[in-house]
């Protein structure tokens, strides 16, 4: 008997949820991510994990509490989403090469009360070359992902330091996923 509904496609989420034992459903939802004028990364991932909770409570309707989230990659207070093409991949891996970044990732939970979270991690990449990041854009990995690496893949090859959460890098920060959870009334460990 699922406890949630989990509104995203990302396999890492559900991958999270399953190793903490959070039974959910998934329900996918379109929605624009563009970010707004002026706005900052950190009201930007808050406002999209809530935007997506809502999306799903009004499409699906759902009796269960709903899940959703957001990450953001931010070198410099800019946002850097997911690559559109190769060229454009390969620049964002060139400018968070030797660089201390940070990783926005906001949950928001709908249920009996719509509650948010965020998790914000510093993360330092190594100095890459021109051959390390061309043979990381041909492993695919880049592809779909915020900032055009995968924390939990060949990524974690070019990390020196992590300040923060992992989890939360990965794009669903487990100890404020729980924190919410419980004022929901679902204990993990009971």
């Amino acid at each position: 008997m699922p406890q949630i509904i989990l509104a995203s496609a990302s396999p890492r989420r559900r991958e999270l949820l399953n190793q903490i034992n959070v039974r959910h459903l998934v329900q996918t939802v379109d929605i624009d991510e563009t970010p707004l004028q002026f706005e900052s990364p950190s009201v930007y991932v808050q406002r999209l994990a809530t935007e997506k909770a809502a999306a799903c409570a009004r499409q699906f309707n759902p009796k269960l509490p709903i899940l959703a989230a957001d990450t953001a990659v931010v070198l410099n207070e800019k946002i850097m989403g997911k690559p559109i093409d190769e060229n454009d991949a390969l620049n964002m891996l060139r400018q968070l090469s030797g660089k201390t970044h940070q990783v926005f990732t906001a949950i928001a939970l709908h249920g009996r009360e719509h509650h948010v979270a965020i998790s914000i991690t510093d993360v330092t990449f190594k100095t890459l070359s021109e051959a390390e990041i061309h043979a990381y854009w041909q492993s695919g990995e880049p592809l779909d992902k915020a900032g055009s690496y995968a924390i939990q893949g060949q990524g974690s090859l070019f990390i020196e330091h992590i300040n923060g959460s992992f989890s939360g890098v990965m794009g669903l920060p487990l100890f404020e996923t729980a924190q919410l959870l419980a004022r929901e009334g679902i204990e993990l460990l009971a």
